[in-house]
């Protein structure tokens, strides 16, 4: 049996994102005091009295507008409701019950499923208490009072779910999911890709560049395998990030590019590799994740003959040290091999966390020594006694030497292309630390 699904629904600017925030330990959604700041489905785990459950923060519901953000924001609101075990409707106190309200807990009846109706912003019950009873008129039981900026009252409404959550079976952690975030700058076609890949509007897309600005967690399985795709806030330019929202958006960006297996760097092909987007692919290269370099949009490219090989190598010129990372031309519009992409983070996947014996890693240091020796400085010669691999996520190698400061970048990267001349190691980088050895042969 999956996890319990909660979320939390109701208009914008009620404390939606620091109520998640709380409950999941963590600053997952941005908050602002902007109304409309949450603008899809965020996702975070959670657990209570060993309970683990997935909690969804929405978007605000504003039942009526024409606003096409703020109605794609009900419609997202609308399909968490749809996926929740247990919904909390939470309200804001000071206001009193508001007409948005009344719409809200209409449509919650209407969906059948437990509602925790919860009052927020009640910084203490003695003074609030009144104040609560014209929330029985909604129809949806006892209003729950908390404080979500100043977490009163929040292990009350956690029993109330608990107690709403479906029958308990055995819960297994699923760790076959690989974890892909889609990464690149605003407008480059990332939520179209998820999109296509759910065969549902999942994302809100349009043509406003930044309309994503959080990471959401898409969960998908085919015959291929099961995965989490992350949807990011496109990266901007620093110079560009005006808005302290985007500045949250592109922090979360580069959390999402931590928490992932694999990175999709999407790249439009009409616009080529930017500056912009050597230091996104850079940002996931560094963390020592998996890349596969999407190009995007090939459909509209102008092509002649020889046009995917010539760009394939501006590509890697560009992006020099991803050298290593696998190139693939997409449409997420028309769906052109996109189908493709999961042999190939499955594959990634896979090399990112391949491990090579001791005994077959020396084989070939030794064989790349007797090809080209190490380098000397002042005399001295650097000598390599062994190596040993000492994690993956990247694959990270142990070189032991006799002085690290003449094991040059110029002979690691060697070393690096022998490694994956023999092993492979496609799509990820790799890491190798030198640490000193006394050499007992003195």
């Amino acid at each position: 049996m999956s996890k319990p699904i909660v979320a939390i629904i109701g208009k914008p600017n009620v404390g939606k994102s620091t109520f998640f925030n709380y409950i999941v330990g963590s600053r997952i959604s941005i908050v602002e005091d902007t109304p409309g700041v949450t603008r899809d489905r965020i996702y975070g785990e959670s657990n209570w009295r060993g309970r683990n459950f997935t909690l969804i923060d929405t978007g605000g519901i504003e039942p009526t507008t024409n606003d096409v953000i703020l109605s794609q924001m009900r419609l997202q609101a609308e399909m968490a409701i749809e996926m929740a075990d247990v919904i909390i409707f939470l309200t804001n106190i000071r206001e009193g019950v508001t007409a948005a309200d009344e719409d809200i807990a209409l449509m919650l009846k209407k969906s059948k499923k437990p509602i925790v109706l919860v009052c927020n912003k009640a910084d203490s019950y003695e003074k609030f208490k009144n104040e609560a009873y014209e929330f029985y008129k909604l129809g949806l039981g006892e209003p729950m009072l908390v404080s979500a900026s100043n977490a009163q009252g929040i292990g009350d409404v956690l029993d109330a779910i608990y107690d709403k959550f479906p029958n308990s079976e055995e819960e297994i952690e699923d760790d076959e999911r690989i974890k892909v975030a889609v990464i690149g700058k605003p407008n480059v076609g990332k939520s179209s890709l998820i999109n296509k890949i759910l065969g549902e509007n999942r994302n809100i897309v349009s043509d406003i560049a930044g309309t994503t600005r959080d990471a959401i967690d898409s969960y998908f399985e085919n015959d291929k395998g099961k995965y989490i795709f992350i949807d990011t806030a496109g990266i901007r330019k620093k110079s560009k990030v005006t808005e302290s929202i985007e500045k949250y958006s592109v922090m979360r960006s580069i959390l999402a590019i931590e928490r992932a297996d694999v990175c999709l760097m999407l790249v439009d092909s009409l616009e080529g590799i930017t500056d912009q987007d050597a230091k996104i692919a850079g940002e996931a290269h560094e963390a020592g994740k998996g890349v596969i370099i999407v190009i995007n949009k090939w459909d509209e490219y102008d092509k002649k003959d020889g046009s995917l090989e010539k760009y394939t190598k501006e590509v890697y010129n560009k992006l020099s040290y991803l050298s290593y990372a696998p190139i693939i031309f997409i449409s997420a519009k028309t769906g052109q091999r996109v189908n493709k992409l999961f042999d190939l983070i499955n594959k990634v996947a896979e090399e990112n966390s391949k491990r090579i014996t001791t005994g077959t890693l020396n084989q070939v240091i030794n064989e790349a020594i007797a090809i080209v020796q190490p380098p000397t400085d002042k005399g001295k010669r650097l000598k390599i006694f062994y190596g040993t691999q000492s994690s993956t996520k990247p694959p990270t190698f142990v070189i032991f030497v006799n002085k690290k400061e003449l094991f040059h970048f110029s002979y690691e990267r060697y070393l690096i292309n022998q490694f994956r001349k023999e092993f492979g190691f496609i799509g990820t980088p790799i890491r190798i630390i030198a640490r000193e050895k006394i050499d007992k042969d003195k």
